[in-house]
């Protein structure tokens, strides 16, 4: 138990669970935008479009609504606007991760002088050269 509860001290305090917090937070903030978007602004030309016809009322009547029972129905009206959500969501996702990881590798690339490589990797990249250095005087000394 004490293992445990040490490990999940660990966790917390490095920041994994802050860092993951504040990425669902984000990413809660970034689904309401992203719906208001899709209904507000992509929805609207669409239903301009099919002669006002709104997809969200759109649903295939299983049983109609009587004195005492409710109506069934598929709503795949609504269906479509979500996956037409999900779609935006994936794409920006997809186009930030895209662009995080080109940076990422120019930011890792010793070579590259445009962008300030990390500390740990020019430590790493000095520590290669100097053995490939020290091979080659090694090798000299065989010979």
């Amino acid at each position: 138990m004490k293992n445990f509860i040490q490990e999940f001290k660990n966790f917390a305090i490095k920041g994994n669970m802050m860092d993951m917090a504040i990425g669902i937070i984000i990413g809660a903030s970034f689904n309401t935008v992203v719906s208001t978007l899709v209904k507000k602004v992509v929805m609207p030309p669409l239903s301009l479009l099919t002669n006002g016809v709104h997809l969200s009322d759109k649903k295939f009547i299983l049983r109609q609504a009587t004195t005492g029972l409710e109506e069934v129905a598929v709503g795949y009206g609504e269906l479509i606007e979500v996956l037409v959500d999900f779609g935006i969501i994936a794409l920006t996702i997809f186009i930030v991760l895209k662009g995080i990881n080109r940076f990422r590798d120019k930011a890792e690339n010793p070579e590259d002088t445009e962008v300030a490589t990390p500390k740990n990797i020019e430590l790493l990249a000095s520590l290669e050269k100097l053995m490939k250095e020290q091979n080659e005087l090694l090798k000299g000394l065989k010979k």
